[in-house]
């Protein structure tokens, strides 16, 4: 591909569009944005289409889609973009599905695209210090705590308590992201998931991991925090005690701050794909999905009080 910039359709504007995606393409000229495809949403200057399929027929000079619906319904929208020939970045999470997501890959090499799964907290400003800090050092035992106020990030998203929709593995899955990158191989041993009695998603999760050689990771996810948000991996090491803390924005060692830069998770995301696109590769990571699909296999189910938004 030459290095023009790359011509790209948006589908589904909702808030996570108009909060990160519309003002980093605005900055960014490996791109330019030349329509736009939502049941509801619109993006103003630029063609808007009903489906993606509508989008694709009268926008043929379209390169890549970047898919921003949520995941139940990512995977037909992405394997109608890969069959027209049109590389697909990917919101996190990937799909509804680990199988699903193995498929688009599959799908991707046959028809020679780029797929690209945009775990977007892999790209916080301090989780590379962290990562080389981690690999430095023995571990002794790692914790992640991640708990946030739903009404807050999540106003009116009924998708999200939906069969499929993730409840607090939608923002839990940004800290197994980030746990998978920096952290040991590691597999769940345990999984208690709090659902509310009127939702199919859950709430909460506690979980515990263990890593080939021992290790002991737990995790925390809530959604019913409160006041300050916690968006913390913490480690016990034999160099320090590490706190990954603002999702992954701050490094710690000993209370020490080490590494602490502004957020910009997102326009790095679209850097990566089109270093991707330009290379003729795929970037599919399917570990934190892969955990998630096994904390509700691996899950004991309990009901706790109804929750309204």
């Amino acid at each position: 591909m030459s290095s023009n910039p790359i011509k790209l359709g948006i589908v589904g504007v909702g808030k996570i569009v108009r909060d990160q995606h519309l003002p980093a393409l605005a900055k960014d000229r490996d791109y330019r944005l030349v329509a736009a495809a939502s049941r509801h949403g619109k993006v103003e200057d630029i063609p808007n289409f009903p489906t993606i399929d509508a989008m694709l027929d009268a926008m043929p000079q379209l390169e890549a889609v970047s898919l921003c619906m949520p995941p139940q319904f990512r995977y037909d929208a992405a394997r109608t973009a890969l069959v027209a020939k049109k590389h697909v970045f990917l919101e996190k999470p990937p799909g509804a599905t680990v199988s699903e997501v193995e498929d688009l890959k599959a799908l991707a090499a046959a028809n020679g695209v780029c797929l690209f799964a945009s775990w977007h907290s892999r790209y916080a400003p301090a989780v590379e210090a962290a990562r080389a800090f981690l690999g430095s050092t023995r571990i002794r035992s790692a914790a992640i705590n991640w708990k946030e106020d739903v009404r807050r990030w999540h106003p009116n998203q009924e998708w999200i308590w939906a069969a499929g929709g993730f409840g607090v593995f939608d923002p839990g899955i940004n800290a197994l992201s980030i746990a998978t990158h920096i952290l040991p191989p590691m597999f769940i041993s345990s999984a208690e998931l709090d659902f509310p009695e009127n939702r199919a998603a859950p709430i909460a999760a506690h979980i515990a991991f263990r890593t080939s050689n021992g290790l002991p990771v737990t995790m925390e996810l809530d959604w019913r925090q409160t006041g300050p948000q916690s968006w913390d991996i913490l480690a016990d090491t034999e160099a320090g005690s590490m706190v990954l803390s603002g999702g992954g924005s701050k490094l710690a060692i000993d209370g020490r701050i080490v590494h602490e830069e502004p957020e910009a998770e997102y326009p790095m995301l679209y850097r990566r794909f089109a270093e991707i696109v330009r290379a003729g590769v795929s970037d599919v990571d399917l570990a934190p999905l892969q955990h998630v699909a096994d904390a509700f296999m691996l899950r004991k189910r309990n009901v706790v009080e109804a929750f309204f938004d």
